[in-house]
């Protein structure tokens, strides 16, 4: 499925299974592929299929494999209150608090899960203990932690609760024309029932920022990527096949690449840029899947897209005091990020 497909032309049922199907192709790439296809499933209304594969992927001879086991839980517990399995949600629920997890998604998941069965003070709590957990001592929040600010700011604002410091960052986060405060005002479903057109209005231009908040979250997973190969991959890929040596004449010479690329279509106006590891056993599977020796070179633009539609991608640039691209350990604007981070 293209990440442009309209919503309403997608038959969840068959895309569910094709991501199930890809999913036995890259088993590296399991999690990522089952818990989209969990996804598709939800939305097509069959949620004991869905929670069949979350179950899956938690009952695996392998759950440390797992990357981020606690979003997987989260998931389960959303989509098991659906369907009035209530009680083990609940449980669920508990367990992923417990378990402090340093990735904000589980938080907002099982936050909104309870905001909507309208378990408001419980949801304050949780988008609370996960902005202590990840925002105490950051000087910056990261993009990944915004949504937690502003669940968090939407159920203050439900609650009634006076604006604190964490309010007044959402704020500040906050890039739409319409106010956070706008946005999740508790009266605002009172203007739907208005004879004033100007209230109509005013709503509309509300669900319009809304939109387009959402619409920019569902297209960061599928951005234009460069592919880099780590130094370590990179000797082993030119060792197996000398022939792609003159695509990379040097590992500085690939970082170099990358980051040019990466700029000049920024300055194009290409959105949603990201950069995609390579390894090369994965690169030999994606050759054989082809039918194409992993020598081509014009596979490497395939297989990079390839990549990045399986969701591995990382948005570039880095936000601001995130770790570099390249994987040297240093920030995005001590290394290659270096001379454009003061005009950021």
């Amino acid at each position: 499925m293209r990440p442009d497909t309209p919503a309403e032309n997608v038959d969840h049922a068959a895309e569910a299974a094709r991501l199930e199907r890809t999913a036995g192709l890259y088993p590296e790439d399991a999690e990522a592929l089952l818990l989209r296809a969990a996804a598709h499933l939800e939305l097509s209304g069959d949620r004991p299929a869905a929670t069949k594969l979350y179950d899956r992927l938690l009952s695996s001879d392998t759950p440390a494999a797992l990357e981020n086991p606690s979003l997987v839980r989260a998931l389960k517990a959303s989509n098991l209150w659906e369907y009035d399995h209530e009680a083990e949600a609940r449980a669920i629920i508990d367990g992923v608090r417990a378990a402090a997890p340093r990735d904000p998604a589980p938080w907002v998941i099982v936050a909104e899960a309870l905001e909507s069965h309208d378990e408001l003070e419980a949801a304050h709590e949780t988008f609370t203990e996960g902005a202590r957990l990840l925002l105490t001592d950051v000087p910056e929040p990261p993009y990944s932690t915004h949504p937690l600010l502003y669940g968090r700011h939407r159920v203050r604002r439900m609650l009634g609760l006076a604006h604190d410091g964490w309010d007044t960052l959402a704020d500040t986060l906050h890039s739409m024309p319409v106010s956070l405060d706008e946005l999740h005002d508790p009266k605002r479903v009172w203007s739907l029932g208005s004879d004033d057109p100007a209230d109509l209005e005013a709503e509309i231009s509300r669900l319009r920022a809304e939109l387009g908040a959402y619409r920019e979250a569902l297209s960061r997973p599928f951005p234009v990527a460069m592919l880099h190969w780590p130094a370590g991959e990179l000797a082993e890929l030119i060792e197996a096949y000398p022939s792609l040596a003159s695509e990379y004449p040097s590992y500085d010479a690939h970082l170099a690449s990358i980051e040019a690329a990466l700029r000049e279509l920024a300055s194009s106006g290409t959105p949603n840029l990201g950069v995609v590891p390579g390894t090369v056993p994965s690169y030999e599977a994606f050759a054989a899947s082809e039918g194409a020796s992993p020598s081509d070179p014009t596979l490497l633009p395939q297989y990079a897209t390839t990549l990045a539609a399986r969701g591995l991608a990382v948005a570039w640039p880095p936000q601001r005091g995130a770790a570099c691209w390249c994987g040297s350990g240093r920030t995005y604007g001590e290394c290659h990020g270096e001379d454009v981070a003061g005009k950021r």
